[in-house]
């Protein structure tokens, strides 16, 4: 298949014209002379350079990777069927839309653009962080860093000590449990044929020997919000809520991190607002 690059620039610069900062969660700032997003916001929300942009609207750029296409699916907000099309005019073939994990629902992310003062980020049910605000990243570190199965909490969980660092020792066995169950629902949901699901659950029966014991008992759960203790590495223990709001078919969550006001944790909280912009920076 070959890029289009006529349409494909076209299709970018009226996407962009189409939003305003509101739409993205940033701030309208300086009048503007032209309507919807600078190409620098746009740049800045899909996390690449601004000259790159200014090529693929101007028909000069190489064919973007599959990777930087869904970074501008999420920049531009995209629905699946523009994001199908965008996929198409790149020369590439869009993702399968069962058991995909890369298009997040546009529902939770207006309401993800609006929360900046509260660690928040959308996962789906196989434990993959699709996208996380500045401060979830400052909570519990760039989930986004993975790659292959690796992107899944669950399968690092059982295959890479450090991943669980984020969580106090007397936590990991509750933890175990927790994500062994929701696995448990998330595959059952799924269905036998799901590809991504089978891999996941494969790999870990051949790595893990507490996750086949946990496996084999077929406890069965969908976490519905609950108390954790977070250790951060600067800020030690913070004891949080853990708020989900699900998509119908629970594939997505949003989980939204608050704790207790006047407490401790949520001073703690509030310490990862400095944080986050150092990672900004």
């Amino acid at each position: 298949m070959d890029m289009d690059r006529a349409q494909l620039a076209h299709f970018l610069r009226r996407r962009r014209e189409a939003l305003v900062p509101a739409d993205v969660g940033l701030t309208d700032g300086a009048r503007r002379r032209t309507p919807g997003l600078r190409r620098e916001e746009v740049a800045m929300l899909a996390g690449m350079s601004v000259d790159y942009v200014g090529r693929l609207e101007q028909q000069r750029a190489t064919q973007p990777s599959e990777q930087m296409l869904n970074a501008l699916v999420r920049a531009l907000r995209l629905t699946l069927d523009e994001r199908d099309h965008l996929y198409r005019l790149a020369g590439h073939n869009p993702p399968a839309r069962i058991g995909a994990t890369d298009h997040v629902h546009p529902t939770l992310l207006r309401i993800l653009d609006r929360l900046h003062d509260t660690p928040a980020q959308v996962v789906d049910d196989l434990g993959t962080t699709l996208v996380q605000n500045p401060l979830a990243v400052a909570l519990l570190g760039d989930d986004n860093r993975f790659e292959g199965l690796d992107r899944s909490l669950v399968h690092r969980w059982f295959t890479d000590p450090r991943a669980r660092d984020v969580y106090p020792e007397q936590d990991h066995d509750h933890q175990s449990r927790v994500q062994v169950a929701d696995l448990r629902a998330a595959v059952g949901r799924r269905g036998a044929q799901d590809q991504r699901a089978r891999a996941l659950v494969d790999s870990l029966l051949a790595r893990s020997a507490e996750f086949r014991s946990l496996w084999e008992e077929h406890d069965v759960a969908v976490r519905r919000g609950e108390e954790k203790r977070i250790a951060h590495p600067q800020l030690g223990v913070i004891e949080v809520q853990c708020q989900i709001l699900k998509v119908n078919d629970d594939s997505q969550w949003l989980l939204v991190f608050t704790a207790t006001p006047g407490t401790e944790s949520a001073g703690r909280l509030e310490l990862l607002g400095v944080i986050g912009q150092g990672l900004l920076a």
